[in-house]
């Protein structure tokens, strides 16, 4: 097993209320087990060669959908794709230029709009260690996770005081989080011992839940790819605490993987049905979540037609959730963006009504006996409008390539440049047929799955109270840094898990 380094940003969110109704969904089955990454902020109309290439369209109805709204969409020049009566929302495709005007005149239909393929998340910088390999077995420890192979690496679950929730018996059990990201590792070690595979799903057609690409920096989609977002991110919220590997915030979580992004894009309607399908009850078709963690995120034009629009339909989604009852969290993004003073510019969907946006923290030098973990991240967007509370993500803020060891159980150390320890440690896929490797990356996109695990572990200890008091609770136990109440880079403040399940 090789420990593979890189460095990673990410995204996140806007604000649209909407009212929903609750309705069964049919959600994309996964359909075969192959192994799983990550993007600029930006998006496109879907490419087209021809005036006639088929395009996806969404559209917002103000009300209910009409039960014959298949036969109405065939009318207006278009076919049926999927439909969400959750939210009155539906997704068609047509090649006729004028679909979206005949299809705004549909009964109830508030407008349609093309639908974007977008990319969430960032192209990354990937450096390899070889030669460190995962020990066959570690002596248990007396204190969970302390046994871990890499946990004297893992500076995030001490700045957030999570060994003491632990200590006092909470770990999440009983809790459900939907990672909504890229492809899932669901073979690695860290990962599958804690995954529900029979509710994991895909919404990118033709591609499985456990099966993922990358970008290169030239924007190319590559097979090659060592990390897989999805795979990280779903570890730092629930890797199992096993003597092996890492531990995650929330240990004993149930994870779901729910692929709505490939090679780090995917469209709105792919977003839409993911959050949707992740917050329905499983006795209604859906995944049963009680959180959903979207690490994931990209800046729009808070007015106007096109992606202004879309983001209401994302909001409907996000607003369905909170209305089922889920808790949803999401990176607020890697742009060192002041929100407050940026007139015309959003981040979906950590801006979305109902969302928890999380910004990140880092530490300098933590490989070098630095333990002040709650440093604004030089790359955290940041603002008192937007940010909600903040978690470790990471930094590379450390100058120089000098070299430093961190001790690894039994025995041993992990030795590389300096500045890799300031970052996020967790799995990742490695080779092809790799089920241990495990990755340093940093951004808002490791900082919102801690955040999702301490909101774990609430619920595992007070059952599904509901992400108003999810939210309470984490509100009133985050340690307040920065100026008293809230503030620009912390919100209400760095989460703290033994408090939160005090």
């Amino acid at each position: 097993m090789r420990l593979v380094f890189r460095t990673a940003a990410i995204a996140g969110a806007i604000a649209v209320a909407a009212c929903v109704n609750d309705a069964p969904i049919t959600s994309t089955a996964n359909t075969t087990n192959q192994p799983s990454m990550a993007v600029t902020p930006s998006f496109s109309r879907q490419a087209s060669t021809t005036s006639n290439a088929v395009k996806s369209y969404i559209i917002n109805f103000s009300g209910t959908l009409p039960a014959d709204l298949e036969a109405r969409v065939s009318a207006a020049g278009g076919a049926m794709t999927s439909r969400f009566d959750q939210i009155g929302v539906a997704v068609a495709s047509s090649n006729d230029p004028t679909f979206a005007t005949r299809a705004s005149n549909i009964a109830g239909a508030l407008w349609a709009e093309e639908d974007v393929e977008v990319q969430w998340v960032k192209p990354e910088r990937v450096i390899d260690v070889d030669g460190i390999t995962e020990d066959a077995s570690v002596s248990p420890a007396t204190a969970l996770g302390a046994a871990e192979t890499f946990r004297r690496a893992q500076w995030v679950p001490d700045a957030m005081s999570a060994p003491a929730a632990w200590n006092a018996g909470n770990t999440g059990a009983g809790a459900r989080v939907a990672i909504l990201d890229g492809g899932i590792r669901d073979t690695h070690i860290d990962i599958a011992p804690n995954l529900d595979v029979a509710h994991s799903r895909s919404f990118v057609t033709g591609q499985p839940f456990n099966f993922d690409q990358a970008r290169d920096t030239l924007g190319v989609c590559r097979l090659t790819d060592t990390f897989w977002h999805g795979t990280h991110v779903a570890g730092i919220v629930g890797a199992p605490a096993q003597n092996a590997g890492i531990v995650g915030i929330a240990p004993n979580a149930t994870l779901i993987g729910v692929k709505v992004l490939h090679c780090g894009s995917g469209s709105f309607g792919s977003v839409i049905a993911g959050i949707v399908y992740a917050a329905t009850p499983i006795a209604e078709g859906g995944a049963g979540a009680d959180v959903i963690n979207m690490s994931l995120g990209a800046q729009f034009a808070r007015q106007g037609r096109g992606a202004a629009q879309l983001a209401v339909a994302l909001g409907k989604a996000t607003t369905y959730a909170y209305q089922r009852g889920v808790t949803v969290v999401a990176a607020l993004g890697n742009e060192a963006t002041d929100l407050d003073h940026t007139a015309n510019v959003v981040f979906l969907p950590a801006m979305s009504p109902h969302v928890i946006a999380v910004s990140a923290t880092g530490p300098v030098g933590f490989a070098l006996g630095a333990t002040n973990y709650d440093r604004p991240a030089s790359y955290t967007n940041f603002g008192q409008s937007a940010v909600d509370f903040a978690a470790g993500g990471g930094d590379a803020a450390l100058p120089g390539n000098a070299s430093c060891s961190v001790p690894r159980n039994p025995s041993g150390s992990i030795t590389t440049a300096c500045w890799v320890f300031d970052l996020v440690i967790a799995p990742c896929r490695g080779g092809p047929a790799s089920t241990s490797s495990y990755c340093f990356a940093a951004g808002t996109s490791m900082a919102a799955p801690a955040v999702s695990g301490v909101a774990a572990l609430i619920i595992g200890k007070y059952g599904r109270v509901g992400p108003a008091e999810v939210e309470r609770r984490l509100r009133q136990s985050a340690d307040d840094l920065g100026k008293p109440g809230n503030d620009d880079f912390y919100g209400s403040g760095r989460v703290n898990a033994f408090r939160a399940t005090q």
